[in-house]
């Protein structure tokens, strides 16, 4: 049986009583969830910068994962950069040596063939996650080594990354297309004035478009004139190859960096989601406990509005 109440006391008690009830439920809510704004309709403006932050979040978590496959590949070129310059130096020493009659050409010259193994293995072996930066295989050479840095937001929210670029042609050693690309299979010149022209290339392997000049060898027949030139072309090269080690060590300077920041501002952007969609947990607690409190009170209340007048009487006299 349905029972109409009609005592505006008793209403008045009943609505209290739903606010409060109301008031714990939600708050409650909040405490499991650790969430003051679980969806858009707890508060649509929090919860869409929250969202657009949380896509913020995960983009520099695949940014940072990228950044240290990225410090990978670099270290991996820049190990291999020092140990050809270890290489060539080595090379060098050797043409100093023929340069003295008292020693024997003809062991020299299989001392360098062994180096130029070396230098041929070193780079052919520099693979890491699929690519090679010391070796071009391609009859287009690539423009730029990049790995990713971070990104943007357009002003309609796109998504634009940003990339830590280094020049293709300054790590590519040996290229098998065009030895003119490749900084141990080219040609370069002991003398650009020189008439006719003195130029050396220290590694042959067998490109499709060779290298003009001579190969860097040492033979019996090998005069002084070449064997300075020689030096002079080699002297070139562990420049170049120094160079381009420092560029590489650069390079991995700005991804530490980048790393640094990106792991900075994960962390800020976790402070910033919390700040607009966490509960706090201690406010919650208080006002949790308020609510039960005046939910506790109002229940005592319509039940002492359900009493009989006549003990109503007897608890005011």
């Amino acid at each position: 049986m349905a029972y109409t109440i009609t005592d505006v006391g008793a209403l008045n008690v009943l609505t209290v009583l739903r606010g409060v009830s109301k008031e714990a439920d939600t708050v409650q809510r909040q405490v499991s969830s650790e969430l003051r704004v679980e969806t858009a309709a707890d508060n649509a403006s929090s919860w869409a910068s929250a969202t657009t932050l949380r896509s913020d979040e995960n983009a520099l978590k695949t940014v940072g994962d990228a950044l240290g496959l990225g410090a990978a590949k670099v270290d991996t070129a820049y190990t291999a950069i020092t140990s050809l310059i270890d290489v060539v130096s080595e090379i060098r020493k050797t043409v100093v040596s023929a340069t003295d009659p008292a020693n024997d050409r003809d062991k020299l010259s299989v001392t360098m063939e062994q180096y130029k193994s070396q230098l041929e293995s070193a780079v052919n072996s520099v693979n890491f996650s699929g690519e090679n930066w010391l070796l071009n295989r391609d009859a287009t050479a690539p423009v730029q080594r990049s790995v990713i840095g971070g990104f943007v937001r357009g002003p309609n929210g796109e998504y634009y990354p940003q990339n830590i670029t280094y020049p293709a042609a300054n790590t590519i050693m040996i290229d098998t297309n065009n030895a003119s690309r490749g900084l141990l299979t080219k040609s370069i010149s002991a003398d650009p004035d020189a008439v006719p022209a003195r130029d050396y290339y220290l590694l042959d392997v067998g490109s499709t478009t060779s290298a003009a000049g001579t190969e860097i060898s040492i033979s019996t027949t090998s005069t002084s004139q070449d064997l300075q030139d020689m030096l002079t072309v080699l002297d070139n090269i562990l420049s170049s190859l120094n160079a381009t080690a420092a560029g590489l060590g650069t390079m991995n300077s700005r991804i530490e960096d980048r790393q640094d920041f990106v792991a900075t501002l994960s962390t800020s952007l976790k402070t910033s989601i919390g700040a607009l969609v966490d509960t706090d947990m201690d406010e919650a607690s208080v006002r949790l406990s308020a609510a039960q409190t005046a939910r506790d009170m109002a229940t005592e209340a319509l039940s002492v509005m359900n009493t009989s007048a006549s003990k109503v009487l007897i608890l005011l006299e």
